[in-house]
């Protein structure tokens, strides 16, 4: 992480009143949306916005998308909130334009992601352009962190500074990794899904992590920093969870590509303008393990069907494994590297004849079924939010007791 900015601390009302505001006015923004989301259905249908859930008896059609509705209304939550952080510094002076800046920015970018996360609900882009898009939306961010910043100075862990010293400059490389932070975090949301609840319920876990993050941090030199973090996570997660109750087994609406790319770049912005990109990452552990488990198919040295939903079983009303076959010999030595490894680690399911190959599609989704079985769809949806919060609690641990090892924190 870059080397932190000191900051002097400030009095307790000034830190606290507007976090109050933002916190009364998110449980107003919660209650708007769960009243909103209902009363859109039928509009989003009618535009042909809409999906047949595969992992239920019925075909009634479902609204997809859903989530360029609490986008919006977060997004008209913190477009009202601006003038109250800065209320006070207009009356008394000096008006911090370089927050206010950042603030502008983080918004631009994540407004961004919104609109160009439902153009690819609608449109249904490529892999390609699902790299890009995040790319851009995170140009605001990179430029704002430039100019008021510009620190790009990482500590060195302890037992490497005999080597590297206490701190090394790493220049535009620092950038490169943010944009490569706002990339990953909005498609690794998007990578683990299909099934009802999965995106939001996993969001909601993060954001409350890092709220429990900010509010342990508040405190310290960098409370600006948290403080900021809060006014985003506040009205994010209340929006969150009003679309849970809609989202939740048996879902009455999708979320669409649009929540995972709004609720990654949200959580990037506060990462990256807050100066704890580590700490935020800590926070994506299943979403890590899940895109390295699914890196292989990702980038095609596995085959990958165009769907890689676990498989719905009528008859039991459970979600199976779903598979994929090819012929082994055909495979390049990096695909047959990898899926000997992963034989090895017992992480895939492996049935072989007459040269062809058959495992299960590499998810984390499908890993818990190798192991657990088949599942009812709320019963696999809440395991997988229970991993979600374990590794929240290793993310702690890690944060915390293991980094005093390495740092001088």
């Amino acid at each position: 992480m870059a080397a932190d900015v000191n900051t002097n601390s400030p009095s307790l009302g000034i830190m606290l009143f507007p976090i109050f505001v933002n916190l009364i006015m998110s449980v107003v923004t919660y209650v708007v949306t769960i009243r909103l989301i209902p009363k859109l259905r039928d509009m989003f249908i009618k535009a042909n916005l809409f999906g047949i859930d595969m992992s239920k008896t019925t075909s009634e059609k479902v609204p997809e998308s859903l989530g360029v509705v609490t986008g919006c209304t977060f997004l008209i939550t913190m477009f009202l909130f601006i003038p109250v952080p800065f209320g006070h510094s207009l009356f008394s002076g000096p008006f911090p334009h370089d927050e206010f800046v950042e603030l502008i920015a983080a918004l631009l970018s994540i407004c961004c992601m919104l609109l160009l996360g439902f153009a690819d609900d609608v449109l249904d882009l490529r892999w390609r352009h699902k790299l890009l898009l995040p790319t851009i939306a995170s140009l605001p961010l990179l430029m704002v962190y430039y100019v008021n910043y510009n620190a790009t100075t990482i500590i060195v862990p302890k037992p490497l500074r005999e080597l590297l010293g206490f701190s090394v400059d790493v220049g535009i490389f620092y950038y490169i990794y943010m944009g490569m932070l706002a990339v990953f975090c909005t498609n690794a949301i998007n990578i683990l899904a299909g099934v009802n609840g999965l995106e939001v319920g996993q969001s909601i876990v993060i954001a409350l992590s890092i709220i429990v993050f900010n509010l342990i941090e508040l405190s310290g030199h960098l409370w600006k920093a948290h403080q900021f973090s809060l006014y985003f996570m506040l009205p994010y997660t209340a929006t969150a969870l009003a679309l849970l109750k809609h989202n939740w087994y048996p879902s009455k609406v999708f979320v669409g590509d649009t929540f995972c790319y709004f609720s990654g770049m949200t959580f990037a912005v506060v990462g990256i303008l807050g100066h704890f990109s580590k700490t935020t990452l800590l926070f994506f552990i299943p979403q890590i393990f899940n895109f390295l488990y699914s890196f292989p198919q990702l980038f095609h040295f596995i085959p990958c069907p165009r769907h890689r939903l676990p498989k719905f079983n009528s008859k039991t009303d459970r979600m199976e494994i779903s598979t994929t076959h090819f012929c082994y010999a055909e495979l390049n030595f990096i695909g047959k590297f990898i899926i000997n490894v992963f034989k090895l680690l017992r992480l895939i399911q492996w049935h072989e004849k007459d040269g062809y190959v058959i495992t299960n599609n590499l998810t984390l989704i499908n890993l818990v079924l190798l192991y657990l079985g088949p599942l009812h769809e709320a019963k696999l949806t809440t395991i997988l939010i229970a991993i979600q919060v374990i590794c929240t609690l290793i993310a702690f641990v890690v944060r915390y007791p293991l980094a005093s090892i390495f740092y001088d924190v």
